[in-house]
């Protein structure tokens, strides 16, 4: 299932600029206190670390993901989500168009 709204946030107005502009978030914040971000990565690959534990939900477009551990890239694409662990890293490669994605953290 693909997260088309979230309800009842507050939303910081500032975008989260990472990698010269090739990803480009804003943070939600509900009213329990979770945090999620809402963001698009234009095509590249990048590499992310991660403080806290992280699901990837893919929203619209398709990438294809280097998670730790792993040897072989995995391809996800809108309705699928992937999970990274707590201080880890990951790589993620666009292609064609941009990837647009909801980040649920902890």
């Amino acid at each position: 299932m693909t997260t088309t709204q979230i309800a009842n946030v507050t939303v910081s107005t500032q975008a989260n600029v990472y990698f010269d502009g090739r990803c480009i978030s804003h943070t939600l914040t509900l009213a329990d206190g979770t945090r999620k971000s809402v963001g698009v990565i234009l095509p590249s690959t990048l590499t992310f670390s991660t403080g806290e534990p992280e699901v990837m939900e893919a929203v619209a477009g398709a990438c294809e993901v280097l998670l730790p551990g792993q040897s072989q890239w995995q391809r996800f694409e809108a309705g699928q989500s992937f999970s990274v662990p707590g201080h880890a890293s990951f790589q993620i490669r666009v292609e064609g168009t941009p990837f647009h994605y909801v980040c649920h953290f902890g």
